[in-house]
């Protein structure tokens, strides 16, 4: 068993969140490389969450929200509004402009959410970029003894989202009542863990909490309690075959195409967010 704790990050714009992936502990669990824990932050006019157009390679980003509403919209033409327990997939592959705008929407006060990074198969990195909305209604659910849990991408346990994905892979939301005892088998060629999103776990004697994660040794199950009521993230699968290079939000098993992808970036050879003419600069570090 391994345990991670996460950290703040500023994404610009003074838009702070958690980031358990990737950890100085773990590069990646099963395919994701990335874990952003957005919130729960107020949402009211004035303090819109504003993320400028800025560029990814070589992976697919992953959208899931608690509570709110975000505006997508990216250098391939799409716009689209994700509300809570909805999915945007969007495969950078080759490269993709996008930019994310917080939505004041009388519903929700609130904005939070996860965003993964899934890290695209060696032969798919430079696939055409797409992007895919799923509604909540599309994702399979499976209950147990006092959890439910919500299929977001891949497969597990016998149910097959229907969010289009590269490589052997799960993610879920899972909510578990207080006191509940949770084990699910991972296949015996994955990895799994879980973060704590909401409420505290007993994940095989250790207290996790809101910003924690256990990743389980492959071929086993996922067993926690849950010490109160609680919202984790579940998620896992095959782990890459080989390594990958990261750099601000470029993805790679290539140094030389993360290089190239900078300078791409630097001299503004990406495509364009239609209508958008701001952008996030390249950092120096």
């Amino acid at each position: 068993m391994r345990y991670l704790t996460s950290k703040q990050k500023d994404l610009g714009d003074s838009f702070i969140v958690r980031r358990i992936l990737p950890h100085i502990e773990a590069r990646s669990v099963g395919p994701f490389v990335f874990l952003d824990h957005m919130g729960p932050v107020p949402i009211q006019a004035g303090t819109e969450l504003v993320v400028r157009p800025h560029p990814h390679i070589g992976l697919a980003t992953v959208t899931y929200l608690y509570d709110g509403v975000i505006t997508h919209r990216d250098s391939i033409g799409m716009v689209e509004d994700i509300r809570p327990f909805e999915v945007n997939w969007m495969t950078a592959g080759s490269g993709i402009v996008h930019s994310e705008r917080s939505k004041l929407d009388p519903e929700y006060s609130i904005l939070e959410g996860i965003q993964t990074w899934v890290a695209l198969p060696k032969e798919f990195e430079e696939t055409s970029p797409e992007f895919f909305h799923y509604s909540q209604d599309q994702l399979p659910v499976l209950s147990g003894g006092g959890w439910e849990l919500r299929l977001i991408a891949g497969a597990f346990m016998g149910e097959v989202s229907p969010v289009k994905v590269y490589s052997p892979l799960f993610y879920a939301d899972l909510e578990v009542e207080a006191g509940a005892e949770v084990e699910l088998p991972v296949p015996s060629e994955q990895e799994g863990g879980i973060y704590v999103a909401r409420g505290k776990a007993d994940a095989e004697g250790k207290i996790i909490t809101i910003g924690d994660m256990a990743i389980y040794p492959k071929g086993g199950s996922v067993k926690f309690r849950a010490e109160e009521a609680s919202r984790i993230v579940l998620l896992g699968g095959t782990p890459l075959s080989t390594p990958r290079h990261m750099y601000w939000n470029f993805v790679s098993s290539s140094q030389e195409r993360i290089e190239q992808a900078k300078s791409d970036w630097k001299e503004d050879r990406f495509a364009h967010v239609p209508g958008e003419t701001d952008r996030i600069p390249l950092p120096e570090h």
